[in-house]
């Protein structure tokens, strides 16, 4: 911020998600925030393996592997027995440690052994300060236990090879993920045994006591609102935390509703969502179900009330690049700062049709959100998410929405300063807004 000016609630609001991005260098960490939130909002846990004693007007959230989260707020009276649904997702493009992580060498370095986790911009992970997050699996007296880990420290480097040896570098060069991207812990100072006891001083026991890790690296760059009149956001893991924290302010900061509105951030999305936590698995299905079954009702009552549910989708959307337009669809191109992106694709990658664009676009409309629409070049395939994954197992009218974004899956990504606002605007809305569906045809709005 130069002398000159003072922040914007916009600008406040970017650097509140920017502390909740510093707050989540793991999917572990992220889901531990999210429930941290939700419990100083009044929501209460319940747990898996627990009974469920819901009560009508009261707030809840459990979690699956520690990874994926989920909440809900059930209403006063069941006038109006249906799901109002946001899904995100806690992870990003990363590299994961292998479980015997340490290369000896050559000649005194100490590297450790990584493998990529999603689809990265590999040369975004050169030179720049690197860490470790995660969880680690402990022995107890009684058994095991699972432990975040977060080494604020900046830990390790992937050196780029000198220009001079790799003429290739600037001409489309491809790295390998084995001899490339992986990172130095030492330069011959250390020892296998000290990235052990390190571990176990981070998390206050003997190192021996380790079993198993699921550690990732993290980009240690700082996070930051850029350029001169701070318009534009950069961090890392925009894609998808800024979904995620959007949405889960909105529903904490949602009026209370008729629905039964509920919140949903799995793990895995960026490695195709086929794990028992992802959006693929039975967690939200399985949750749904208890929350109707918490009520009292059946399994009649379930398949009804599905039927009359919207699921929105939420994951980043790509701005238009300003030195390659050449790769975007001619007019469903997108922009920064200009509002809430709804994304279609006819072969299905996203689950957007007329039907749920349109009850979408009449909620933005009804709190002056902007709204812009997506498309893929014609002759260009794009990535997909979770909206049709997670209606494997939970079928629902669904569109699926995002914000604009430069360098998707970079390790620091740009985004604009006023989206974040107008997410939490549009889903608020949303969530306060009881949406009556018939079928396909038609859909009216109450407050």
């Amino acid at each position: 911020m130069n002398s000159e000016q003072t922040p914007t609630s916009d600008q406040a609001l970017s650097k509140e998600l920017l502390d909740f991005i510093q707050a989540s260098p793991s999917m572990y960490h992220a889901v531990d925030t999210i429930q941290s939130t939700f419990k100083e909002a009044g929501f209460l846990e319940v747990k898996e393996g627990e009974d469920w004693e819901l009560q009508a007007g009261k707030a809840y959230y459990v979690n699956r592997n520690g990874s994926s989260v989920l909440a809900f707020r059930l209403p006063e009276t069941l006038d109006s027995l249906h799901f109002q649904i946001t899904a995100s997702h806690t992870d990003s493009p990363t590299f994961k440690l292998k479980s015997r992580p340490i290369l000896d060498g050559p000649d005194g370095y100490l590297r450790l052994n990584v493998e990529g986790y999603g689809g990265m911009i590999d040369s975004t992970w050169f030179d720049r300060p690197l860490t470790l997050a995660g969880r680690c699996l402990v022995e107890t007296e009684t058994g095991v236990e699972s432990r975040l880990l977060y080494i604020d420290k900046d830990l390790l480097v992937i050196p780029n090879a000198p220009i001079h040896f790799n003429r290739q570098v600037n001409k489309g060069y491809e790295f390998n993920h084995q001899r490339d991207l992986i990172p130095v812990f030492s330069a011959g100072l250390c020892t296998a045994e000290d990235f052990y006891a390190m571990l176990g001083q981070s998390l206050g026991i003997s190192s021996d006591k380790i079993l198993a890790t699921d550690l990732f690296l993290v980009n240690r760059t700082p996070p930051a609102l850029l350029g001169w009149k701070e318009e534009m956001v950069g961090s890392p893991k925009l894609d998808n935390l800024q979904c995620a924290f959007a949405s889960m302010k909105a529903l904490i900061g949602a009026k209370k509703s008729g629905a039964i509105n509920v919140y949903a951030s799995f793990d895995n999305e960026e490695v195709g969502s086929l794990t028992k936590q992802g959006a693929m698995s039975t967690f939200l299905k399985d949750c749904l179900r208890r929350i109707i079954l918490g009520l009292g009702l059946g399994q009649e009552d379930y398949q009804k009330a599905l039927s009359k549910s919207f699921l929105v989708s939420c994951d980043n959307a790509h701005a238009l690049h300003p030195n390659r337009a050449d790769l975007y669809d001619p007019v469903n191109r997108v922009y920064m700062n200009k509002g809430v992106v709804i994304k279609e694709n006819a072969a299905q990658s996203y689950t957007t049709d007329a039907f749920s664009q349109a009850v979408f676009r009449k909620i933005c409309q009804r709190v002056g959100v902007p709204v812009q629409n997506f498309a893929n070049r014609s002759d260009l395939g794009g990535g997909g998410t979770l909206g049709n994954i997670s209606n494997v197992q939970v079928s629902l009218h669904s569109v699926d929405i995002g914000l604009a974004q430069l360098a998707m899956h970079s390790a620091y990504e740009t985004g604009g300063v006023k989206d974040t606002a107008y997410m939490i605007r549009a889903l608020e809305e949303f969530y306060s807004t009881v949406i009556n569906i018939q079928g396909a045809q038609s859909a009216s709005f109450d407050c």
